[in-house]
This record gives C-alpha cells, sequence and structure tokens, in this order.
C-alpha cells in the first residue's frame, strides 16, 4: 500500500488519521486520537424561544424573485 503525507505532514487511511514523521530507518506513523465532539442538545424551551426570536429578512419580494426566474 502506498500512503501520500499531505501538507499538514498527514497520511489518511478509512477511518483513521496518522501523523507521518521520517526517521532514520524509514517512516514512523503515528495514529492521531481526536476527541469526540459532544454538543449539549437544547431543551424543547430552548429550541422553541430560537426560533420564535429568529428574524429573517429576505434579500427579495416575490414579486422580485417572479421576475428575475420567469421568462417573458
Amino acid at each position: 500500500m502506498t500512503l501520500t503525507a499531505g501538507s499538514k505532514k498527514r497520511a489518511v487511511l478509512p477511518g483513521d488519521v496518522f501523523t507521518y514523521e521520517p526517521t532514520g530507518h524509514g517512516v514512523l506513523l503515528r495514529r492521531v486520537y481526536r476527541a469526540p465532539v459532544q454538543k449539549k442538545k437544547k431543551t424543547k424551551a430552548q429550541a422553541l424561544k430560537a426560533v420564535r426570536s429568529w428574524t429573517f429578512k429576505p434579500a427579495m419580494t416575490w414579486e422580485e424573485l417572479r421576475k428575475m426566474t420567469r421568462e417573458p
């Protein structure tokens, strides 16, 4: 198998990431362990509050959009 190291000197195997370090006797690959990212789940009340407070202002009106997308 042939591996190519990227600009960060890392080689990627399916499911694993290794750092690539040339040594005097060849190459040393060390597995990089990533800490799992855990997002704190919002409560139902927090989600409803976020939805209700969301202020979205479209960049154009529906009429302007229709004019741009319809053939004359």
